[in-house]
């Protein structure tokens, strides 16, 4: 038998001790890429996700029927809102598409009400999201350590890039061939140039979902955007090769995908 979802409380979340001092260098190594861009470019640009391959606007219907476990915030009131979604990839400067990288999408909803955070304005509500199941460090800490490799690169040798991102690819599909995958290939340039509009986006990491603790994934599930689950873009000689691929896409078919919500049942198991 399935165990009933576990109560969100503060206390479970497993919180380091030098997490603050983490934050801090985070922000260090964020405000690092986001000037070293900004003075290359002249102008600013986000200092993760900076290359946007669309923006979609469409609608999220939220079902009546919903059971109480899912029924939390947003999804406690059945209706329609307009959303917007972002596909990006993970980089924070805009490198060309043979070096390839984790998407992310980002959907914004709209008309949302409820509680919110201090300091908060509006009535919308995000979701952020990748196409991976886990994030690439188990911690703060291992992050900061990858951020500060991508910090002192960012906008510097796009050439070699391109060359370990080759390799890398060859690494993802040899561990692919037996069934295993290392989070850390894909993020530093293994990831595979897949149709972002046939991939299934992850939350990653866990978000408190009303009463409840949970993470997110939309799946695609309209015939055509399935047919594109894996399907790789041809990037020779196209360093916009998703964008093109994506806005030729979308010129016909509807895009539909399915939020799912999997809720936090085991904290041992499944630790915050």
């Amino acid at each position: 038998m399935m165990q009933p979802p576990v109560r969100y409380a503060p206390s479970v979340e497993v919180i380091d001790p030098e997490e603050e001092q983490t934050h801090r260098a985070l922000n260090d190594a964020f405000d690092m890429i986001l000037e070293r861009t900004a003075e290359d470019y002249g102008h600013a640009v986000r200092s993760v996700h900076a290359k946007s391959h669309g923006i979609l606007e469409g609608e999220m219907t939220i079902d009546a029927d919903l059971p109480p476990h899912l029924a939390q915030g947003l999804f406690a009131t059945p209706g329609t809102h307009r959303v917007m979604i972002r596909l990006s990839t993970n980089a924070g400067d805009i490198l060309p598409d043979a070096i390839s990288l984790p998407r992310g999408l980002a959907m914004k909803v709209y008309g949302v009400d409820g509680e919110r955070l201090p300091g908060a304005e509006g009535r919308t509500q995000d979701f952020v999201m990748v196409n991976g199941p886990v994030f690439q460090a188990k911690t703060a800490e291992k992050f900061l350590g990858n951020l500060k490799l991508l910090a002192r690169t960012t906008d510097r040798m796009e050439g070699g890039k391109k060359v370990v991102s080759a390799v890398l690819r060859g690494v993802h599909n040899a561990l692919d061939a037996i069934g295993t995958r290392i989070t850390a290939v894909d993020s530093l340039g293994g990831a595979p140039n897949v149709e972002p509009l046939g991939e299934t986006f992850h939350s990653a990491t866990p978000f408190r979902y009303g009463e409840h603790i949970a993470k997110f994934a939309l799946v695609p599930v309209a015939p055509a955007q399935v047919a594109l689950t894996g399907k790789v873009i041809d990037i020779a000689g196209r360093e916009d090769a998703i964008r093109e691929e994506v806005r030729a896409e979308m010129r016909d078919p509807d895009a539909v995908w399915e939020f799912r919500v999997q809720l936090c049942r085991d904290l041992e198991k499944q630790p915050v």
